[in-house]
């Protein structure tokens, strides 16, 4: 079965994610497709990650489940932010109980001019074309379809680490060294800059309705080092999308970046989402009244009573302006073992609220 039409609103979360006033408050989750799911761990139980997030057939139906289920204004398709980094020679794998784990190794600027400059994702990730395509087929007149990409700074991070890091040391050693003598990283960062940008602009023209860009180790960072390394190459990477699809709007997620919100006014994107460390009034003010915003319910909040997950809901709508003046979301992805009611709740709240 396919999500239930309602033409109507079947594109409310793009025209708020341009930053005009909607008639309701939108809402999609990050981490929407996962674990917490019955019907999600059916497959992710039985089925290696890549298997699941390269076969477009099946990550077209983990993609789907949820907003049948709930309803969600945007669909997100089923993938990883390291998907397109073997378009570069940069390989990886998720290990279940380690999660990602990448082999290349990118230290020096002679792996950094090792890497492949052809990014040719029709070629090197065709599956990401055809399930924004499937998708497309299957959420056209009924949701918004969202893409979404890593920022540079999180791709290289990563990369540099080779897995998920406490305190990101051989990253911070390349920023050390990057302020004395240049060394790799400021290449390496406007390397991924190039192909995400140019990444954005395939899943665009495979469908991709909305974009957006996840900093996920923003909370690894400085307000210095962002400013000096990390928004740079975003910015770049956004304006490769916004010069290409100007219409399409491209959304700047900064885990843990709360701390420098007015640093991220000028990212060249259509709307900027916010963690849940930061009162939304705050965050409001920090942006300013012409920066559309994003978020940023604590995903926790999802283990509470009906009321409290309802009453939050609210809370976060009055405190962006009212309804309809944001797009709601967590401020981080759902987290598994969420009881799959509440994600219920909360869609439903959204949705209905009218103040």
């Amino acid at each position: 079965p396919s999500p239930p039409a309602v033409p109507s609103d079947a594109d409310i979360l793009v025209r708020s994610a341009r930053g005009e006033d909607v008639e309701r408050t939108p809402v999609w989750l990050m981490r929407q497709a996962g674990r917490y799911q019955k019907s999600f761990r059916h497959y992710s139980e039985a089925v290696p990650f890549r298997v699941r997030s390269e076969s477009p057939e099946i990550a077209s139906e983990l993609s789907l489940q949820c907003v049948r289920q709930f309803g969600m204004d945007g669909c997100i398709m089923f993938s990883d932010i390291l998907t397109p980094l073997p378009v570069m020679g940069i390989d990886f794998d998720v290990i279940r109980g380690t999660g990602p784990v990448i082999s290349t190794k990118v230290r020096t600027l002679e792996d950094v001019h090792g890497l492949s400059d052809d990014y040719n994702f029709g070629a090197k990730v065709p599956f990401v074309g055809k399930l924004l395509g499937s998708l497309k087929e299957k959420t056209s007149g009924r949701c918004s379809l969202v893409g979404f990409v890593g920022a540079p700074f999180t791709l290289a991070s990563y990369t540099i680490e080779g897995k998920s890091s406490k305190n990101c040391l051989a990253t911070k050693k390349m920023i050390m060294s990057a302020k004395t003598d240049g060394g790799a990283l400021p290449e390496f960062l406007d390397r991924l800059a190039q192909m995400i940008g140019e990444y954005g602009c395939y899943q665009i023209e495979s469908g991709a309705e909305v974009v957006q860009v996840f900093e996920s180790w923003a909370h690894q960072l400085t307000p210095g080092d962002f400013e000096e390394f990390a928004k740079p190459a975003a910015k770049k990477a956004i304006r490769i999308m916004k010069e290409k699809h100007p219409d399409v709007p491209v959304i700047f997620f900064a885990n843990g970046g709360s701390s420098y919100l007015e640093l991220q006014r000028d990212m060249g994107c259509d709307m900027i989402a916010v963690d849940w460390s930061v009162d939304m009034a705050a965050a409001r003010k920090a942006l300013g009244p012409d920066v559309p915003i994003s978020g940023n319910i604590d995903p926790r909040i999802l283990f509470g009573t009906e009321e409290q997950i309802r009453r939050e809901v609210r809370s976060c709508i009055d405190a962006a302006g009212g309804p309809g003046k944001h797009l709601l979301n967590l401020g981080h992805g759902v987290m598994q073992g969420t009881p799959e009611e509440a994600v219920g709740w909360l869609v439903d709240e959204c949705k209905n609220y009218r103040g």
